[in-house]
């Protein structure tokens, strides 16, 4: 992340954003269950199965294949894209969610809430070099690993304030979350329609952005 200049910081702060936002909604939709943060889910499934509940079974990993399949379309738009890759992957989340929003719109809530699935994993094709994830946008375990690391650097004398980007991520998640929860509280998954929108939005800036990858 350290590698990375302010406008492509400030992109993965607003798609962590945009994750949270997403994740929450998700949760709430399908209860106690996640269309970001696939260790949840695993546990979640570890569970279902020792209990033989086959609903939760099915679900959970329903999730977790759609979220595997969002990256592999992630990765694979992000190569056609060639040079404009992050754009490309942005433009594919943006598509996605609107799928999901379209699917509410008809009734079919755990279609739709699949289908986050998906766009949450694809986001994380965004920022990669050399077909590896170099920020990870809709998990933060990472990140505050890595943000406990750079406050232990700061006590044995290394930069006092390296571990800010890494704490803005993840408080980016944490509001976004808040806000999905609002707006689910308001108008249910509807909302998703604000995320399609916001990662439209993205996608344009990452247009007129240099790709650094």
């Amino acid at each position: 992340m350290l590698r990375y200049d302010r406008p492509a910081i400030g992109l993965a702060i607003g798609l962590s954003g945009l994750a949270g936002f997403v994740d929450a909604l998700g949760f709430l939709n399908i209860g106690g269950f996640f269309v970001s943060f696939m260790t949840g889910n695993t546990t979640r499934l570890g569970i279902e199965l020792v209990e033989g509940r086959i609903g939760g079974i099915m679900l959970a990993g329903m999730i977790i294949l759609l979220f595997v399949f969002g990256v592999v379309c992630g990765s694979l738009a992000g190569h056609v894209g060639g040079h404009r890759r992050q754009a490309a992957v942005l433009a594919f989340v943006t598509l996605a969610l609107a799928l999901s929003a379209g699917l509410y719109s008809i009734g079919l809530g755990i279609a739709a809430a699949g289908i986050l699935a998906l766009a949450m994993g694809a986001e994380n094709a965004v920022f990669q070099r050399d077909g590896e994830v170099t920020i990870g946008l809709t998990y933060m375990t990472g990140t505050l690993v890595k943000m406990g690391q750079r406050l232990a650097g700061a006590l044995l004398g290394r930069p006092k304030l390296a571990f800010l980007r890494h704490f803005v991520l993840w408080l980016s998640l944490l509001c976004g979350a808040l806000l999905g929860a609002y707006a689910h509280r308001l108008v249910g998954l509807g909302a998703i329609w604000l995320a399609a929108t916001a990662a439209g939005v993205f996608a344009i800036l990452a247009l007129v952005m240099p790709d650094q990858d």
